[in-house]
């Protein structure tokens, strides 16, 4: 088999959220199978293309919003300047937060709309929408084609309890992934193609405190997700690598419009 179709080498990348725990992890593999990376993050992302280039990354950092789109705009025009094109649009923005968990403290009916209002806007505008509107607008006009990689959830395809905002949200961004998908080839290049990773449970920032408690231990939740994951674990962020190189990759230019999970088993299992 020839390896090289799974080759990015000279492919330009954006990855929205990249200086995050997940966003950082895909910048190393997708750099290390060849492309060239732009880390675009609200947050600082000088210590994250710091360690790309010593890990012999190509990579550079840029600042967006990735809710407000004049921002997005802004970094897009920089990425354009510095890249000359985008080939590839990883969107790993996106997270929970307090404000629209219930919880003993809070109920269903106390969540504030404000909480539920940035949850859903965060990973469903500002996670997909807004950054496949701006880079996507480049992208169609590749001759070469291109490769869009939302992130999605399990709680996609299972509603998880206690976390209706992200539920709801990342249900869409799947459902917006495969109408994207038949819509960019259909109406303006057949090269493009969209898809998402559906990642499990993987320990980040944004969900430690629901799976760990003060000691490092499982809490109840924790405990339960790990007895209906068939493989016994936790995800580790490298895990997603694989995935996302063969969907940025020719290894899938006839794949579009899909949702893969990579939960260890998670959503196959249906408790019995």
């Amino acid at each position: 088999m020839d390896l090289e179709i799974f080759a990015l080498k000279g492919k330009k990348v954006v990855i929205t959220g990249g200086a995050g725990v997940l966003g950082s992890v895909i910048a190393k593999g997708l750099g290390k199978a060849g492309a060239q990376i732009a880390i675009c993050d609200i947050k600082e992302t000088v210590d994250v293309v710091k360690k790309l280039l010593r890990d012999q990354v190509e990579a550079k950092g840029y600042y967006i919003d990735v809710l407000d789109p004049q921002k997005i705009k802004a970094c897009h025009d920089q990425v354009m300047k510095d890249f000359g094109q985008v080939d590839i649009l990883v969107n790993a923005a996106g997270g929970n937060i307090k404000d629209a968990t219930t919880s003993t403290e809070m109920s269903f009916f106390d969540l504030p709309i404000e909480g539920l209002e940035k949850v859903v806007a965060l990973n469903l505008f500002g996670g997909a929408i807004f950054p496949c509107q701006v880079f996507g607008e480049s992208m169609v006009k590749n001759g070469g084609g291109g490769s869009i990689i939302n992130i999605s959830s399990m709680s996609a395809f299972r509603p998880l309890t206690r976390i209706p905002g992200y539920s709801a949200a990342k249900a869409a961004v799947s459902n917006f992934t495969k109408w994207l998908a038949v819509h960019f080839a259909q109406e303006y290049n057949r090269k493009i193609r969209v898809n998402a990773l559906a990642p499990g449970f993987f320990l980040t920032e944004q969900n430690r405190y629901l799976l760990l408690d003060e000691t490092g231990n499982l809490t109840a939740r924790g405990k339960t997700i790990i007895a209906h994951t068939p493989m016994g674990r936790f995800g580790e962020p490298e895990e997603l690598i694989g995935a996302c190189i063969w969907l940025a990759s020719d290894a899938s230019r006839f794949v579009t419009g899909t949702v893969i999970p990579i939960d260890g088993g998670f959503n196959a299992f249906s408790g019995v």
